[in-house]
């Protein structure tokens, strides 16, 4: 299976871009919002299909205006402009970006104002879990030019029609969660005493690139004699040794779209108590499994998996939420969190993170990735192994 995985075809047809549009046309029309435009990468090629690795560099603003009715418009340094004919789009308008005393706020002006003639209304992402991929000086001026316009935050109508994922979108998932999960079998297979947490991520990476990722933007390692006591740093050059255990947790890309799971190792013989932690992390995810169909809610899922975390002796949870949606970014809304009211759809992508503090400064972490389907959920790779694996 490893050496036979097949990846779904690479973009989307124009059908899909041009539900997308009016399916936020459609919520615009009900909230008289006259037009909005985009700054950040996701929602960029979310309605213009504008995949591009120049997002990279921090020189240049790019813009993307949705009218109510119509195409949406390109608003870009003239440097990306021949890459629009990869896509949909055909009103692209430019300028000779670098130029800091004007990097396209004119145009972008120019345009809005150009669409937002029925409501004066301008949407944009202003809420939680977004930002603006501009200078604070150059939003303030756009502000200012649009002094006669309302201005309004659009994050809820965004994430609500990207929550959704469609059959495209899922496939992209799932053949990286493929990919991932072989990773972490070849990893099991290949780790050894002695190995560095950098050495073991760099094979795991190159395996995973092999099979047919794009990228793994996010590969961090941590690792201890007892148990570990952060997942957010790392790999480093620490050495793997007797009594240690070691979590991976990655998120490789295909396409645009991530997974974001993890696996953990137990190097020769290991206290007690982590094997009883994995196993109550394990058990913790079965509930989530079981709790997480379509009209329950993100608060049930969480309550699901903190009630085992609780009842196998979970000091706490320091991460914070136990899941989030997964898509286009690493991270997605919505998180599992205590009374979390989000009501899982089919087409949801989350993943299912239980995380308990088992022992002073030690966590034990273990995440998978799910799709809502219409009867309950899916996993989108290979479970977990349901024992921790012992390296020698």
């Amino acid at each position: 299976m490893i050496n036979s995985l097949i990846a779904p075809p690479r973009g989307f047809k124009q059908a899909e871009f041009e539900q997308r549009t009016q399916n936020l046309q459609q919520q615009m029309a009900r909230q008289k919002i006259d037009a909005v435009f985009f700054t950040t990468e996701p929602e960029f090629r979310y309605f213009s299909g504008f995949k591009s690795q120049f997002w990279e560099s921090p020189t240049r603003p790019w813009f993307l205006v949705v009218p109510l009715k119509g195409h949406p418009i390109a608003v870009v340094p003239e440097i990306g402009v021949a890459g629009f004919e990869q896509t949909w789009i055909d009103d692209v308008r430019s300028w000779p970006s670098p130029r800091p005393e004007d990097d396209g706020i004119s145009l972008l002006y120019q345009t809005l104002a150009e669409v937002a003639v029925q409501h004066k209304c301008i949407g944009a992402m202003l809420g939680p879990e977004t930002h603006l991929r501009m200078p604070a000086t150059n939003f303030s001026t756009l502000q200012n030019l649009l002094v006669h316009y309302d201005m309004v935050d659009v994050a809820k109508i965004i994430r609500d029609l990207r929550i959704i994922k469609s059959p495209a979108e899922i496939e992209k998932i799932r053949f990286v969660c493929h990919v991932t999960a072989a990773g972490f079998e070849y990893l099991r297979n290949h780790l050894s005493l002695g190995m560095t947490e950098r050495e073991a991520c760099k094979s795991m990476h190159l395996e995973m690139l092999r099979l047919g990722a794009d990228a793994c933007p996010y590969l961090i390692a941590a690792s201890g004699a007892g148990g570990y006591d952060n997942i957010i740093m790392g790999p480093t050059d620490r050495t793997l040794n007797e009594g240690d255990v070691l979590i991976i947790d990655t998120g490789a890309n295909f396409d645009g779209y991530f997974s974001d799971f993890d696996r953990n190792y137990a190097f020769g013989q290991v206290d007690s108590l982590l094997h009883a932690a994995y196993d109550t992390v394990f058990q913790s995810t079965e509930a989530g499994l079981k709790a997480a169909e379509p009209g329950r809610t993100t608060g049930d899922v969480w309550q699901a998996m903190w009630s085992v975390l609780e009842k196998g002796g979970a000091l706490g949870n320091e991460v914070g939420r136990m899941g989030h949606g997964l898509g286009m970014q690493l991270t997605e809304w919505p998180s599992n969190v205590p009374n979390g009211d989000v009501v899982l759809q089919p087409g949801m992508i989350l993943t299912l993170e239980p995380g308990m503090t088992f022992a002073s400064g030690k966590m034990m972490i273990h995440e998978e990735n799910i799709l809502i389907t219409d009867s309950g959920c899916e996993l989108l790779h290979q479970r977990a192994w349901e024992t921790m694996p012992i390296i020698t």
